[in-house]
């Protein structure tokens, strides 16, 4: 049978071709950004609670860092915002309630809640040398063989506009509760922590509201974690310690090496007077390198900073990660040029009635500088000058 031939112009039905599908280019990059939007505050979110978690398990907490609340003095009053507030947060330097572990969401709703949190804070920091020392006791209030080589009352002003460091010389020689007259680095070797900010307490008539010890290990391990910490050394010398050569100017400095700049004191005539000089330099460095965008943009430089300082460093349990988290938010504008530091001045080196070389109080400046920590004015008193004998 023949095959029938189709006609040319003929059309058969069949399947019709498939409409091209409309591309919407603007929908794709709004739900591109969208997701973007989600992710990147959720990643860091998760980022800066590893960062927290990190904190909390790694520091040590200070059992009972404060003396007896009959013998402080009185809590600094709140900002007229935050009294208003209507927050159940205790007064600075309380620690947790009793029964409240620091860092659990009771903890942390109380310290979120503290009236306040507008008012002036002061830190007494605490840098000490584990070599041979028995940091436990020191800790927990026992007598020990611990002193503090670095004293420095952190005060920050109510506006948080500046940190202000006061240091104080280690053979300061001033009263001390309950023990006479003594170098105030005895303080915590006779009664550990409690009597040390008891003794600062003292000294200035105002409340220490929180308190972190720093053991000097911890600078060898933040500094390497920084990769090298530039130092403007003000003097040239030669450690006694490994004969290493410091010379004046900015040198980058790595752990082993910040540890002998910090630690140094008889190369100098001056003593304690230039080793002071030589830890504020450190400090300013370190803060200034902390800030810097090469570590705040770096998430792993940030990690390894962290994990290396936080074992060396005890604080009281109100200084929990949530507190410094809120803390770092107040400062947020603060940079590494609105770090004053300056020492407390002195009358200079006298002989104790025993024999000891000792550091002469100037009640005058003491005065002075406790009048300004209380009206939150030690701008003024900066401004003023009066700084000669500290430096």
């Amino acid at each position: 049978m023949g095959s029938q031939r189709k006609h040319p112009g003929t059309q058969y039905p069949g399947p019709k071709p498939r409409a091209a599908r409309r591309r919407h280019p603007l929908r794709t990059i709004l739900l591109a950004l969208l997701a973007v939007a989600i992710l990147v505050p959720v990643a860091a979110g998760a980022y800066l609670y590893n960062l927290g978690q990190i904190y909390q398990s790694r520091t040590n907490i200070i059992a009972s860092p404060f003396p007896a609340e009959s013998t402080r003095p009185q809590p600094h009053a709140p900002g007229p915002e935050a009294a208003g507030s209507g927050g159940q947060g205790g007064a600075p330097g309380a620690g947790a309630a009793a029964g409240t572990a620091p860092g659990t969401a009771a903890g942390t709703a109380a310290q979120e809640a503290d009236p306040y949190a507008d008012a002036a804070l002061n830190i007494l920091v605490m840098g000490s040398d584990s070599r041979g020392a028995t940091a436990d006791d020191a800790l927990s209030g026992a007598n020990s063989n611990q002193r503090a080589d670095t004293l420095m009352l952190v005060h920050i002003p109510a506006d948080r506009s500046r940190i202000y460091s006061i240091s104080l010389m280690r053979d300061l020689w001033i009263g001390i509760p309950d023990h006479g007259q003594a170098k105030i680095n005895a303080a915590l070797a006779v009664g550990g922590v409690p009597l040390m900010v008891q003794t600062v307490e003292a000294l200035f008539q105002q409340r220490i509201d929180h308190v972190a010890m720093i053991d000097f290990e911890g600078f060898k391990g933040m500094t390497d974690a920084l990769g090298g910490v530039p130092v403007n050394v003000p003097e040239p010398f030669v450690s006694r310690h490994d004969n290493f050569a410091f010379s004046a100017g900015t040198q980058t400095l790595d752990g082993e090496h910040a540890l002998e700049f910090v630690r140094e004191r008889y190369a100098f005539a001056d003593g304690d007077y230039q080793r002071v000089r030589n830890q504020q330099a450190f400090v300013r460095a370190l803060f200034a390198k902390n800030l810097s965008p090469e570590t705040l943009l770096n998430p792993v430089k940030l990690h390894n900073v962290l994990s290396a300082m936080a074992p060396f460093i005890s604080v009281d349990s109100g200084l929990d990660a949530a507190t410094l988290a809120r803390l770092a938010l107040e400062l947020r504008d603060v940079r590494a040029g609105d770090m004053v530091m300056f020492t407390l001045p002195t009358l200079g080196i006298g002989t104790s009635a025993d024999g000891q070389s000792i550091v002469l109080p100037d009640p005058w400046a003491v005065d002075i500088i406790s009048q300004a920590l209380a009206d939150d004015s030690l701008d003024t008193y900066v401004a003023s000058g009066a700084l000669a004998g500290g430096h």
